[in-house]
């Protein structure tokens, strides 16, 4: 009512220019870093064992988070200001570095790691892991698609949930700089956050609308990827492309 029905699509240009780069390091690192431990523990070729499972993601997460933060941060600031304020993704770059230092780019960026460990290895471990047991149960090699976008709703779900806090600390510590607030630490954070709003009202703050939201996000996310693979490696058996 107040910014029109597309403010609600307000930053989703800067979550585009974050998301597609990251999507494509997380999952191309994800099948490199599977390979590795496979090797590395002695399963070459063969479903990963449960550490293992969960530390590819872990890996694949953190490479991700870490090569495309900036984006991020700029996405996180253009969701939470007036229009008025950033006019595009380069004016946020250029208006935070002059104005607050290039350091503040990666203001959040330690609580962003410490949730991305969790949140992908939780993620890869519980998608990868449904895909083993519907494989040994059913005997088909894969899945259908709603099997996939049901195993990857669960993999968001409780993804989500584990490393929720330390998502809101994020937020807070990347918004800081246009809230007021003075949030510069992790720890100094979640104490602010648990004395003035309590632990539930505050650290689960919006846990329900990701709730909604992550299931979704993670199910389409995952399925899209393994139907482009399956079909990219089948054109690519088929003479498509060249090594």
């Amino acid at each position: 009512m107040k910014d029109g029905l597309l403010s609600l699509w307000r930053g989703n240009s800067a979550t585009m220019v974050r998301v597609m780069p990251y999507a494509a390091i997380q999952f191309c690192s994800h099948d490199q870093y599977k390979k590795l431990l496979g090797s590395y523990f002695g399963f070459q070729g063969k479903a990963l064992p449960p550490f293992p499972r969960f530390l590819a993601g872990s890996l694949a997460g953190t490479t991700a988070a870490m090569l495309t933060y900036p984006l991020d941060m700029v996405r996180a600031r253009m969701a939470v200001t007036a229009r008025e304020m950033y006019s595009n993704i380069m004016h946020v770059f250029v208006r935070i570095s002059q104005e607050e230092g290039v350091k503040t780019l990666y203001r959040g960026f330690t609580p962003t790691i410490l949730g991305v460990i969790p949140y992908a290895g939780i993620t890869f471990f519980t998608y990868e892991t449904l895909k083993k047991l519907h494989t040994e149960k059913t005997k088909r090699a894969q899945p259908y698609p709603y099997e996939r976008l049901a195993f990857g709703a669960c993999a968001g779900l409780i993804g989500q949930s584990a490393s929720y806090p330390l998502d809101v600390v994020r937020r807070r510590m990347q918004t800081a700089g246009v809230t007021g607030s003075s949030y510069s630490t992790i720890m100094g954070t979640i104490r602010v956050i648990v004395t003035q709003e309590g632990v539930v009202h505050g650290l689960y703050k919006g846990l329900s609308m990701n709730w909604l939201k992550g299931p979704i996000a993670v199910g389409i996310s995952f399925t899209t990827f393994d139907l482009m693979h399956n079909l990219l490696l089948k054109m690519h058996q088929m003479g498509y492309f060249t090594v």
